[in-house]
């Protein structure tokens, strides 16, 4: 059995789950605050929420070593509570944090492998420190070719790097979608993105040969495959799973990187634009900027994208994790677990501790 913790915040913790498990030959249960996903096959277990304003808990940070433990919250007692409850029941082989540190150190604190979702950008605080350090493996939805620059050799040599996946690879471009000339589609991020409206009523001024569709403000569909395959140029944030979903389309992309904690999208923005593989603005340009850019991503085109997105990359994730599950060691030979030995947990004293046989 492999636990699967998706975090709440955004859909692209969720998108990977669910890419993930469809591959997946170990049975899997979801654990998280979202709702089970229609495309969910395995169990799920939805745990409370345990947000609320910084300003209004008391210590969330453990004095800086961990990101959110609120003290006597009763949403984060009662998820870890049934986190261990079902570890306790089901003695998986293997968790994924997808991600929380809190999560992850809980895990392992129990004797449970962890897998920790890896992610771009400023990684070296402690609590960060604590998860990946503790990890049995880091799993890195990028290309080898684009590691994270200066992370410590011992995360390096634990790292799978699987290439971008997304849900939409294993679909066929849409038998319609013929890139037009001037067709320019924006994405914008479920976390806010920093672009007003009239940043976007400007820039649709400026490029009056260009037609212009924005997702997830006041445009939203739940597939907008044929809208990505027959843009002749995305314009996105740099979400992990929004570029996924740009490569996966073979669209020509301008990536403009948004502001978010530990600076993650600036940091895929550069590993991007170091690799050559799509335009990268740090900040949303300036009306008379727009035409000759949206000219030049264009003529990129789009094929370059199969280096960051191979299209397999759920398949050898999945195929690691399997791997992990079957092959991380359990018990040594030898040894018993007290916990069925006593009441006390040990038939030998009661000190709680595994004996030898």
């Amino acid at each position: 059995m492999i636990g699967y913790y998706v975090h709440h915040q955004g859909r692209g913790h969720l998108h990977r789950a669910v890419c993930l498990a469809r591959y997946l030959r170990t049975p899997v249960t979801g654990l998280s605050s979202l709702p089970r996903p229609a495309e969910w096959s395995g169990a799920w277990i939805r745990l409370p929420m345990d947000d609320g304003l910084a300003s209004e808990v008391g210590d969330p940070r453990a004095h800086g070593r961990l990101h959110w433990v609120p003290r006597h919250h009763a949403g984060l007692r009662t998820r870890m509570s049934i986190l261990a409850d079902w570890i306790e029941r089901s003695a998986p082989s293997l968790l994924v944090s997808d991600v929380s540190v809190e999560v992850a150190a809980f895990a392992r604190l129990m004797g449970v492998p962890v897998v920790v979702a890896a992610m771009r950008g400023e990684r070296a605080d402690p609590a960060h420190r604590l998860a990946y350090d503790v990890a049995d493996a880091l799993l890195a939805p990028w290309p080898e070719s684009t590691r994270e620059p200066g992370w410590p050799e011992e995360w390096y040599a634990k790292t799978e790097h699987t290439g971008a996946f997304s849900r939409y690879d294993e679909r066929p471009r849409h038998p319609g979608a013929v890139p037009a000339d001037h067709e320019a589609v924006v994405m914008l991020g479920a976390g806010g993105s920093g672009v007003s409206d009239a940043d976007l009523q400007r820039a649709a001024e400026a490029t009056p040969t260009w037609n212009w569709t924005v997702l997830g403000r006041k445009t939203w569909t739940d597939d907008p495959w044929p809208l990505l395959c027959g843009a002749s140029v995305l314009v996105s944030h740099a979400g992990q799973n929004a570029i996924a979903e740009c490569a996966a389309a073979r669209t020509p992309t301008l990536v403009i990187p948004q502001h978010r904690p530990h600076d993650e999208q600036h940091a895929t923005g550069r590993a991007l634009a170091a690799a050559g593989l799509a335009v990268v603005r740090d900040s949303w340009p300036e009306p008379d900027e727009w035409p000759a850019l949206l000219t030049g991503v264009r003529r990129m085109g789009g094929d370059r994208w199969r280096r960051w997105a191979p299209g397999d990359g759920a398949e050898r994730g999945a195929a690691f994790l399997d791997r992990l599950a079957e092959d991380l060691p359990g018990p040594a030979p030898g040894w018993k677990d007290s916990a069925s030995s006593g009441p006390m947990g040990s038939s030998a004293g009661g000190d709680g501790v595994c004996a030898p046989l």
